[in-house]
């Protein structure tokens, strides 16, 4: 059941973050399908970000329970998944007994056989499950339409937690900034990308500090390695990025746990490195008078991808004689 947002209060109650919290990142080759096996490896890396690095929360990257591409339709995924309760209870029991929080991404049943939902959950340090993100834009191999297996959320949940409010957007989310200034404006002050992304690093690490630097938020985003059950092969270079879109924690392409300790107040300097004050705010200088119901009307570029060759020459070849 997708849950209300837990961050309903004003404004003024938004708890601030504490000093001194490490938040990591790990990645980790999945074995496809394999639900149980997964979920120990995930208790494996939060025993290992409780105990070496101290870290109070671990974030998974995309659908770790069984790998982003499960090859096999959606009403046998549903009939593979266990339901939530007895998902998560691994994972709940851990953090309960390390004092961690835990971002599990993982497919999650809806009330039919045909409804399987892209989701991550939050538990927190006391075990408790605080809810779930469902992604609400998916990438066009996943969807039904185009014989994918995901159906797509519709809500933009922050979570009050005691190391600060945190918000969810899972791998293409994060393509779109509506999605982090939204999350941003309802409170957000640590922003988490599962992503299972296989297009190229420089895509993933440009989306990661755009949408940290224009909302002012640390960004963690985990990134699947090895391959799934489809067979695609993913990159990892999990990384942390700063409120000041600088990378302060980058994986390699290797099973990998990654960690930073956030500064609780980031925008008292205009860049890292340099002394000279912040004097602008992303949110607080929104011109929100000036923006346009033409912001939200439906568009698309306006060639579609297969036409797009770009301006190749034609080259003649010479005939053999």
């Amino acid at each position: 059941m997708e849950r209300g947002d837990p961050m309903s209060q004003s404004k003024s109650a938004y708890p601030a973050i504490p000093p001194c919290v490490v938040v990591a990142a790990a990645q980790f080759a999945v074995a496809p399908n394999d639900i149980a096996a997964n979920l120990d490896r995930c208790v494996h890396f939060l025993r290992r970000a409780a105990k070496e690095v101290n870290a109070k929360l671990l974030v998974f990257p995309e659908s770790i329970t069984t790998g982003y591409n499960p090859n096999m339709p959606p009403q046998d995924l549903h009939d593979m998944l266990p339901r939530n309760a007895a998902l998560l209870k691994p994972i709940q029991q851990a953090c309960r007994e390390l004092k961690i929080h835990c971002v599990l991404p993982t497919y999650e049943r809806g009330p039919t056989r045909d409804i399987i939902y892209n989701s991550a959950f939050l538990i927190d340090s006391r075990g408790r499950n605080l809810g779930a993100y469902r992604k609400t834009h998916l990438f066009p191999t996943e969807r039904l339409e185009n014989n994918g297996w995901t159906t797509p959320g519709s809500k933009f949940p922050v979570f009050k937690t005691e190391i600060g409010p945190i918000g969810i957007h899972i791998c293409y989310d994060g393509d779109f900034p509506e999605i982090a200034r939204i999350l941003a404006v309802k409170g957000a002050r640590i922003l988490c990308r599962p992503s299972a992304l296989m297009r190229s690093f420089e895509i993933f690490q440009a989306t990661n500090q755009m949408r940290a630097y224009e909302n002012h938020l640390y960004h963690i985003a985990p990134n699947a390695v090895g391959a799934d059950a489809a067979g695609t092969t993913f990159f990892g270079h999990s990384m942390i990025v700063s409120p000041l879109a600088q990378t302060v924690a980058l994986a390699r392409a290797v099973d990998d746990l990654i960690y930073t300790e956030i500064d609780p107040r980031p925008r008292q300097r205009v860049s890292y490195g340099s002394d000279m004050p912040m004097l602008f705010d992303h949110l607080k200088d929104r011109n929100v008078r000036s923006y346009t119901r033409e912001l939200f009307v439906p568009s698309a570029t306006p060639e579609p991808p297969t036409a797009r060759g770009g301006c190749r020459r034609a080259v003649k070849r010479k005939s053999k004689r």
